[in-house]
């Protein structure tokens, strides 16, 4: 037995959570509690489907096992500190994990569809200008179960299953991307949440390293860049943390995600108001884009206390999706959900602001 193992099942050490447990690893632990394997995969369900919040919720447990997995592990969990309501019935949460740090997270109901926008490190060392979550830095990445419980919190919260996550709250995925795959697993498993590869997106700065990496993974996930400019100059103002990975070098990365994967990734592009709207900006996204398989995504600037950029007009939000379709190029001017709670696009900051 490993040194892990004996640590997990000894009575005196500090009880683990659950969630960081391998199959294995929870295994062993039975054997020594002298239970059946097949208990392994109900506490699972218990942890991972039904997100249970007490082992006496696991009814199907003899209660000595409960007992004893109470006294050696932990649920883990999440405390909602504040919850807002948007009226366009979309709910933001700001959750505490048992280390104090927190973090927010935003239920989009639409129809029959739930999607969920979840963090993947508390604050971000990107530093974008136009995004209130980098104003802080970084605290911590979170670990693939605390991605996990965002969208299980939101599950329960409404009270339906999610359809679709976007990994496009705090933080850059593919700076925590083991963890954030790790999630995206959990969510894609049946074991789990069961949500398809292609309704589990990610989206980045541009981190050209972990593109390609992304590329060679076997699953059906989606890819979304954040771009919000196809001038050099303008994208190292706006996005300092990803001036390193010039727009060429990305260029050719994308076409290579596209060769390996044959999935049609998207660019985001939050419209500033003379910023990266105006005519050469145009052209410039344009020849970025012509000719490859992609979506753009337009996005008026959600606007950010504090910050003097400016939204562009809607006029000129059409002037962009035509001026893309003479290219060949689709484009959509995405409707950003949660704006009057602060839960659109870059303006998560983990403010408490009580209501519900």
């Amino acid at each position: 037995m490993t040194s892990q193992s004996t640590t997990l099942s000894s009575q005196n050490a500090a009880p683990r959570d659950v969630h960081d447990l391998t199959r294995g690893e929870l295994l062993e632990l039975l054997a020594e509690l002298k239970q059946p394997s097949f208990r392994a995969k109900q506490i699972e369900e218990w942890v991972w489907v039904r997100n249970a919040r007490s082992f006496d919720d696991m009814t199907n447990l003899p209660k000595s096992l409960r007992e004893e997995l109470s006294k050696r592990l932990t649920l883990g969990g999440v405390e909602e500190v504040a919850r807002q309501g948007s009226v366009d019935g979309s709910r933001k949460y700001l959750l505490r994990f048992p280390d104090g740090v927190s973090v927010e997270c935003v239920g989009m109901p639409s129809r029959n569809r739930l999607a969920v926008c979840v963090s993947t490190q508390a604050g971000c060392a990107m530093g974008c200008a136009f995004c209130a979550t980098g104003g802080a830095g970084l605290t911590r990445s979170l670990t693939s179960a605390e991605i996990y419980e965002q969208v299980m919190h939101v599950r329960d919260d409404f009270n339906t299953r999610v359809t679709s996550v976007v990994m496009m709250g705090q933080g850059e995925p593919f700076m925590n991307y083991d963890a954030t795959l790790e999630a995206l697993r959990k969510l894609n498993s049946p074991e789990g949440a069961g949500i398809g590869a292609r309704h589990l997106t990610v989206s980045t700065c541009g981190v050209i390293p972990q593109i390609m990496r992304f590329a060679n993974e076997p699953e059906q996930f989606t890819l979304a860049v954040s771009l919000h400019s196809a001038v050099q100059k303008t994208r190292n103002a706006l996005m300092p943390g990803v001036r390193k990975y010039s727009l060429v070098n990305l260029y050719n990365a994308m076409g290579e995600y596209v060769n390996k994967t044959g999935r049609r990734p998207t660019y985001e592009y939050a419209l500033i108001g003379g910023i990266n709207d105006t005519e050469s900006e145009l052209q410039a996204l344009c020849d970025f884009c012509e000719g490859t398989l992609a979506h753009v995504n337009l996005i008026q600037l959600n606007e950010v206390e504090g910050s003097k950029l400016r939204p562009s007009t809607p006029e000129r939000a059409q002037d962009f999706v035509r001026a893309l379709a003479r290219v060949g190029v689709e484009a959509t001017v995405r409707d950003s959900r949660g704006a009057d709670i602060d839960a659109a696009c870059g303006q998560l900051k983990q403010r408490v602001t009580r209501g519900r």
